[in-house]
């Protein structure tokens, strides 16, 4: 299967090597030969139409900062140019999700389903901005357009919904969709102020670089957006979405909860409307979990109320939800 993967980030690079990890299981049990035409970041690109070597990208990448020293041929070619004049099977885009304009992983997309590539995203800017309109792009161009990464990284909350819960009507959910933001809330029970445990969260690595996505609800707000669309069949994108984010938060409006026998928590829900804000919930609510997981209860009309629980982010999760994504696409190709 040839490849096109925009961007090298940590899931990039995490997805390399599971591809070179797990290479015999992939084709003995699946059938998968990944074959990575092109690969490029910010910096330069490195192109190879037999396959890149999977371990020597990363070790590029890990020593130059960029996979344009992966070799001096075709080493400055941008990411519309590789595009255009390199025909693959899919196309991965894993660039950083922008809320303004979702630049460049939207025109990579476009331009990938208009050339008949198959597309799986673990960027969220585009489906955030534009789910309704892409999931016709595919429609009219032939191609499937999977990304179970943008909700939940490795957990399989998307697909649980869709396929765990088909033949359900599901009516609403809610739940903890950014682990940040939860990592901060949870610590501030222990005494923290809002600052404090800002600073111990980025100390760790857990804060996006524009803190805002996370601080500001905005990374909750998109993955709802997904879900309202992939699961309740709306047709909605970010200004949509009622959107409060953490900043507020005071170690008083956690002592309140505490005595109300509850926990401060940011949750996202569906249910007349699409709301991100600080909530209370029970401590003994299954969505009261700490630390950076995640958590969604889903509500439907037969099977009541089922809560899924488990790892919202990291490189090698992310990446194992692209693999899942390609041996789907794998699978409906065979088919026909």
């Amino acid at each position: 299967m040839r490849i096109i993967l925009c961007g090298f980030g940590v899931v990039a690079q995490s997805l390399a090597e599971l591809f070179e990890s797990r290479k015999d299981e992939l084709y003995s049990k699946y059938g998968l030969k990944p074959r990575l035409l092109a690969v490029f970041d910010s910096k330069g690109s490195a192109v190879d139409p037999s396959g890149l070597n999977f371990k020597k990208l990363v070790e590029i990448k890990k020593e130059f900062g960029s996979v344009k020293n992966y070799s001096e041929k075709n080493n400055n070619m941008t990411g519309i140019e590789i595009l255009k004049n390199i025909d693959a099977d899919v196309l991965i885009e894993t660039t950083a999700s922008n809320y303004k304009d979702a630049e460049p992983g939207m025109t990579h997309i476009i331009t990938g389903m208009k050339k008949g590539m198959h597309v799986i995203s673990v960027n969220k800017g585009p489906l955030a901005l534009a789910f309704p309109s892409l999931m016709e792009l595919a429609t009219y161009n032939q191609v499937m357009f999977k990304f179970s990464g943008t909700v939940g990284g490795g957990t399989p909350i998307l697909d649980y919904a869709k396929n765990s819960l088909s033949g359900e009507k599901i009516t609403s959910f809610a739940g903890i969709l950014n682990g940040t933001t939860n990592y901060i809330l949870s610590n501030m029970t222990t005494g923290l102020s809002f600052e404090e445990a800002l600073k111990d969260a980025k100390d760790k690595g857990y804060v996006e670089a524009d803190e805002a996505l996370d601080l500001d609800g905005l990374d909750a707000a998109a993955k709802l957006v997904i879900l309202a669309n992939w699961i309740m069949g709306m047709k909605v994108t970010m200004p949509d979405i009622l959107c409060t984010g953490i900043r507020k938060v005071t170690i008083e409006d956690i002592k309140k909860a505490e005595a109300n026998n509850s926990v401060l928590k940011l949750i996202a829900s569906c249910d007349k409307e699409l709301t991100v804000s600080p909530k209370e919930i029970s401590k003994n609510d299954p969505l009261g979990v700490n630390g950076t997981l995640n958590a969604i209860a889903f509500t439907s009309e037969h099977s009541g109320t089922q809560t899924i629980i488990g790892k919202g982010a990291g490189g090698t999760e992310t990446a194992s939800s692209i693999l899942r994504d390609l041996l789907d696409i794998r699978q409906e190709i065979a088919k026909n």
